[in-house]
């Protein structure tokens, strides 16, 4: 039986999803932009997509610019707000998507504040506060992190936004579809989004846009998403993604997402208890429903991973771009773990289509792998005292 526990990197396509796509990609292939019946039925599917991803954000579907993914729109987002001489606020903990692009504005003659956490994770948004300059032109604070599944007070950020006339970004790639996100309360004027981490298609994602947000597109060419994002429509790809974003939001009322958190905490729950010397990083603040990242002591993350590949389950380390990396998670770093916990840290994120009886399967071979892993670096299995060891 394979058990797929990686869905902070990708999610499998719904069956819902994959039917909304296939009249798409077996049908016409009329482009969207032109004026006979095959172009308008593509715009028909990009128009049900758009007004579909506008319900799940709670905005306008005019403030809705498709794109090819999260990276795209954190890209978009960034440098399409700020000039040399801007000052940008992030946190310690974000996604390399922003956390690249800050280095590289920073090196072409912008400013950049990054704001640490506590040790669960959390940005205290007091410290965004106090980081606000007379040239400050955007905040860009993710709404859940990607390795830790903790979530922002990105409420409160927009609030300080807001009375300071600053723009404000969220990434919420890892928190739409797990836990309900409405631009409306949150103040934001740009947000992020990618299919591929709600049962959608990969390639496809979305940045809502504000209306009235002065955002320079990236790229010129032709007029679609409104001048924000020209180029060609993925129509088949947003059509599958305004589906995945319908079925997100029918899951805070039909039980699925309550039934992720059951999973995930039976997990971590068994986990803590079978296991000796282990630790849930972030477990003390609000996180997502799906995700548990958790330290084995003695153990390398890396190692463990691939034990676990070899009995059929799939989990990682953390953030699926920087799998290669053996280097310490900067995000538990950030958080006042050690190089050597962090290394020692594995994700486990669960997604819809998880069963109970494959997180059961999951506890009923861990404990040993990990015995076993351990007894190889000859690390004393026993068990420490003190409950902070386990936070």
């Amino acid at each position: 039986m394979s058990i797929y526990l990686d869905n902070n990197g990708t999610t499998a396509l719904l069956p819902e999803v994959l039917s909304e796509m296939l009249p798409c990609l077996s049908g016409s292939a009329g482009n969207s932009s032109a004026l006979h019946a095959d172009g308008r039925r593509s715009l028909s599917a990009l128009k049900t997509a758009r007004e579909r991803v506008a319900r799940l954000l709670d905005c306008e579907p005019a403030e809705i610019a498709f794109t090819s993914g999260g990276t795209e729109g954190d890209n978009l987002a960034l440098l399409g707000m700020v000039n040399p001489g801007d000052h940008i606020i992030t946190s310690a903990i974000e996604h390399s998507a922003i956390l690249q692009t800050c280095s590289w504005l920073g090196r072409n003659g912008c400013e950049v504040t990054r704001v640490g956490v506590d040790s669960q994770g959390r940005v205290n948004p007091d410290d965004v506060r106090r980081a606000l300059r007379a040239n400050t032109r955007l905040i860009s604070v993710m709404m859940a992190n990607n390795e830790t599944g903790v979530l922002q007070r990105v409420e409160e950020i927009g609030l300080i936004a807001a009375e300071a006339d600053v723009w404000f970004h969220t990434d919420a790639v890892q928190a739409a579809g797990k836990v309900p996100v409405s631009v409306q309360r949150i103040r934001c004027d740009l947000l992020t989004l990618a299919a591929h981490k709600m049962h959608g298609p990969q390639g496809v994602g979305a940045l809502f846009v504000r209306r009235g947000t002065p955002l320079r597109p990236l790229l010129h060419g032709g007029h679609q998403e409104r001048g924000r994002r020209p180029g060609t429509e993925n129509v088949a790809g947003i059509a599958g993604f305004g589906k995945a974003c319908e079925l997100a939001l029918q899951g805070f009322t039909d039980g699925s997402a309550d039934h992720m958190a059951v999973l995930r905490d039976k997990l971590e729950a068994s986990v803590l208890a079978r296991v000796p010397q282990t630790g849930v990083n972030g477990r003390g603040g609000a996180r997502v429903p799906n995700t548990a990242n958790i330290f084995f002591d003695g153990v390398s993350g890396d190692s463990l991973v691939v034990a676990l590949d070899d009995l059929g389950i799939a989990v990682s380390r953390g953030a699926a771009c920087n799998a290669a990396d053996s280097d310490p998670s900067g995000v538990l770093m950030a958080m006042g773990l050690s190089g050597e916990r962090s290394r020692s840290s594995v994700r486990f994120s669960l997604g819809k289509l998880n069963t109970e009886a494959e997180i059961d399967r999951v506890i009923e071979v861990l404990p040993d792998t990990v015995r076993r892993l351990r007894a190889a670096y000859s690390f004393p299995d026993a068990v420490l005292t003190g409950a902070d060891e386990r936070a």
